[in-house]
Order: C-alpha cells, then structure tokens, then sequence
C-alpha cells in the first residue's frame, strides 16, 4: 500500500491568541518536502516583534489558565488525544511529507506515541500531590506544587509531532502557557495541531510561532516574560540557549547530541536463537528514523574474538533494509530532514573516508528515480575504525554507525567513554554480571541492558503459568489456550498492537522467544502481505 502528497494550504500565519495570523513585517518561507524537494506551503519568517506578541497572548492567559483544576486540564488533554487519535492518518503524512520519514513510522509509531503522551499526562495530574511536614509544634513547611507560569518551546525536526507532544503535554498538564517554536524544517504538524485544537484550549495557552533560530529562537529564548525554557536539538544550539536563558535566571531544560556506544560481548555469540537476532536488529538500529535520533548505536564496539562473525550478520540485516518513497509502507529507510542535513551527512561519508575508515556496507548517496531523485537519501553506511576519527567522537545524525573492536571490559569501558557526549549507550550480553556492572561504569544518562530504544517486552502469560488476578486483560486464545497480560503492562503497550505469533522458526522485529514455540512480538510495523499470511495469530489493540 502506498500514499501521495497530501495537498495544503499555499501559506500558513503564526498561531496566537488562538487564531491564526500573518508575520507582522509580512515575511514567508518556502517549506520544502526532503522527499521530492517539492514545495509543501509558506511559513512565516517570525520575528521578535511575532515573538512578543505570543508572550502577550500567552502571559494574558496565564492567570486563568494556571487556576484551572487538575480535573479541567485532564479532562482537556484527553479530548486533544481523541483529536489526534482521530486524525491520525493526517498527522502521520503531514509528518513524513515534512521530514521525509516513513509513512509506516509516523502511522504506527510516532502519532500513536503522542495520543498516548497526552493520555498519560491527562492521567498523572489528577494524582499528583503536595506535601506537609511538622517541623515543630508550631510550625509546618507546606510543599504545593504550582504552574511556573509562561514556558518558551523549541523543539527539533526529528519527530515533529512527538517531540512537540513531549513538551506540550506536560506544560499544560501543569497548568503553564506556551510559547512554541518548531523547527524551521518541520514546521507542518504544529500548525495543524493548532488548528485542531484551537476549539479545545482557551485563546492564548498554547501559541505557535515559526521562523528561524537567530530571528525567532534568540528573542524568545532571551526574553524575560518568560518563566522557563526548554530546547531539544543540537548541542552548540543548546549552549547558546542556556546563556541565552541564563540573564534572566530563568530554568532551562535541554536535550542534546549523542554518540551513543552499544557494546557487544562475546556471548552475545553464544547460540544462534532469538537473542542473537535482536542484538543484531539492535546494532542495525544505527538507521532507525534514518539515523536522525539522538540516541541511536552511533559506535558500535565488538568484543574481538566474535567481531567477524557478527558484524557479517549485521552487514546482512543492513543490506536487507528496503529504502525508497516514503509514502510506501514498505519503505523502512527514507529520506533526511533537509539538504542541509543530506549534505553535513555526505561530509562526514567523505571525512571518513579520507580518515582511512573501512566501508563495510553503504558510503554514499542513495539515487532513487523519478520526482524522488531531487529528495534527499543517504544509504545506510558501516564504517570500522578507531575510537579517535572525527567519523568516531562527532555526531552526524545520520544513517551512519562507526565499528571498532576491543580486547576486555576495561577496553571497552575506556571506548565507550571516550566521548564528549553522555546522552544513551547500550550493553548486549548474557552475562547478568556483565550487565549490571557494564551499564554502571558507562557515564551515560541512560544505558539500554540488552536492548535499545524500543522499551521493554511486555509479559504475557498463559492461564496455567501463574495466578490470574480478575484485573488481568485477556489477549486472546492460541490453539484454545486463553492467553493475559497484567493491566498495568497493557495500558502501556495498548496503542502498540500485540501479537501473538505461532509460526515455527524465530521471530524479528523486538521479538522473544518463550517455552512452547510460543513468540509474542511487539508489532512496532506493519508486517508485508507475506507476512501476514505467514502469521496465526489473535490481536488485541
């Protein structure tokens, strides 16, 4: 199956105030699809006279808004998750037209994940509490949390509506304000979020202003209407937003680059099952969303004694990757973001290259044909190196990953933190010693144990396997055997279609392997009409 561009509106305006208006000095750019290099609609090029008339309509807001109860603004949160629930299939092509991603992703990850940020916040508002503490008999220290009242928002081109619903959701779950720059790049989802909305949220509580960082960024990161600031995007960016934020003394909350390491240990080699097949789909994820993830296996480091092996099957799983339009649900790989981001990508294929890095698999440009040879596509590229080229210690965010070998624990520790960044990694290995003690000694805000990026497996359980609780979620039946998931689990994993799979063989695609020849997959695509035939299973979503 396959889809088309969808047709929008030749210019959009700002959003402020909750309507819609036009830059105040009357300037536009052309936003531009990765795909085919087509135009999708002027934007306006804001300004910091834009910017202050969002802060008017946000701060004239504020008193309200900031006293609604917790029961009002869950109650509204959950009303913009059925709006984007309900518009899913608008909001998934309006983000692989403007980043160029996989129609599959955006339908089946990214929409999904952002109905389910704003039930989940609409959720936790209405348990959160305060505190009292006696500290004598006539005195109590009193902790009530409160709106902190206007927050400015600029957000990346990665996962535009995802990482929008990620600082969106919070902030007026709390009872803030909002002053939202997208991404220059990827300014088409915020702007159709807002024209949904606008009947849902009181005028001035959620405001929308598009341009470019120095000319709309700078002045609303840098203005002192604004309570606190949160940035996602790259890190010389976000250094430049803390000074910027750092006069007024406002709070900043920042998300920036990584190199993450995923380091692969022997025993990963041990048996050729299902875990072997989900360390190699694990290393292959250095191509997920193209690559543009900040915290994708960047640096892939194998323990030397089972590095030619693996990285023959990783090779292999890579080769297998479909690239092509976005628009078709085959297509795994698309296309970058922007021809900034293709040709910053090119350089370092090139930087590699000359720094004598061996080209297992890829090294260039993936020329398609038709209207897509003027998109931008890069081909899944393996590099092996040392840890001390540019290709190894800078970040690229593209669909590029760095192999290097190493003797020990102590040497891959010694890799895998010989870094400036310190944002994931990951440990593959059986060994539970290893991952309990690996995973602590990388310094990283956060290390994936046998896994990467994609959560945990939920656990699913047969009637005969343990005590059913009457909260338990029937899944369904296999071969008349009735099959549950713990609700708690299965709230989690609801938007996310759980299959129960009982073909022979092993399983792909974040699968695990359980007694009986049973598999229970978590469905983070859509399988291809073979595999669908090849599947007996029930489902439950």
């Amino acid at each position: 199956m396959s889809y088309s561009k969808p047709k929008y509106k030749e210019k959009y305006g700002n959003f402020i105030g909750g309507k819609f208006v036009d830059p105040v000095d009357g300037q536009y750019f052309d936003n531009t699809s990765p795909i085919d290099g087509s135009l999708i609609a002027k934007f306006p090029r804001s300004q910091e006279a834009d910017v202050n008339k969002a802060i008017d309509a946000a701060r004239a807001a504020e008193p309200s808004w900031s006293k609604t109860s917790a029961t009002e603004r869950s109650a509204i949160l959950n009303k913009i998750a059925d709006i984007i629930q309900s518009n899913l299939e608008e909001f998934a092509l309006a983000d692989t037209c403007d980043n160029g991603k996989p129609i599959r992703e955006t339908i089946n990850a990214d929409i999904p994940l952002s109905v389910d940020h704003f039930r989940y916040f609409a959720s936790v508002i209405r348990t959160e509490e305060g505190s009292v503490a006696e500290l004598d008999n006539n005195t109590v220290s009193l902790v009530i949390k409160e709106p902190i009242g206007v927050v400015a928002q600029i957000i990346p081109w990665n996962f535009p509506l995802l990482m929008m619903a990620w600082k969106v959701a919070p902030a007026l779950a709390a009872g803030n304000c909002i002053v939202l720059k997208p991404a220059e790049q990827t300014p088409l989802s915020a702007t159709l979020f807002a024209e949904k909305v606008a009947s849902v949220l009181p005028p001035g509580v959620f405001n929308v202003v598009h341009g470019f960082g120095p000319e709309a960024g700078k002045p609303l990161a840098s203005s002192s209407r604004v309570d606190k600031v949160a940035f996602t995007g790259e890190t010389t960016t976000g250094q430049l937003i803390i000074q910027y934020a750092s006069k007024n003394i406002n709070p900043v909350t920042v998300e920036l680059g990584g190199k993450s390491p995923n380091i692969f240990f022997n025993s990963v080699m041990d048996a050729d099952d299902a875990f072997l097949d989900k360390a190699v789909e694990g290393a292959v994820l250095f191509a997920f969303n193209q690559g543009e993830v900040c915290t994708c296996p960047s640096r892939l480091l194998v323990q030397e004694q089972i590095a030619d092996k693996f990285l023959e099957k990783v090779i292999a799983r890579t080769k297998a990757i479909i690239q092509g339009n976005p628009y078709d649900l085959k297509t795994m790989v698309g296309a970058q973001a922007s021809s900034d981001q293709y040709e910053k990508i090119k350089s370092y294929i090139d930087l590699g290259k000359q720094e004598g890095a061996q080209v297992l698999v890829g090294g260039d440009v993936c020329k398609l044909s038709g209207d897509l040879s003027k998109g931008y596509y890069i081909q899944p590229t393996i590099f092996k190196g040392h840890n001390k080229m540019r290709v190894f210690q800078e970040e690229i965010f593209g669909p590029v990953v760095c192999v290097t070998t190493f003797k020990d624990e102590a040497e891959a520790l010694s890799i895998a933190n010989d870094t400036l960044y310190g944002l994931g990694a990951g440990v593959w290995t059986r060994d539970a010693h290893q991952l309990y003690q690996i995973p602590r000694a990388i310094k990283a805000g956060r290390v994936w144990s046998g896994g990467c990026c994609d959560g945990s497996c939920p656990m699913i359980f047969k009637r005969s396997d343990m005590f059913i609780n009457e909260t338990d979620v029937l899944l369904g039946y296999v071969e008349n055997i009735p099959f549950y998931m713990n609700q708690d689990q299965f709230e989690y994993w609801k938007h996310t279609h759980i299959t129960v799979d009982v073909t022979p063989g092993r399983g792909s695609s974040f699968s695990l392997e359980i007694p009986l020849g049973f598999r229970f997959i978590i469905k983070s695509r859509l399988f291809t009409e073979e595999e669908m035939g090849n599947l007996a299973a029930v489902t439950k979503g």
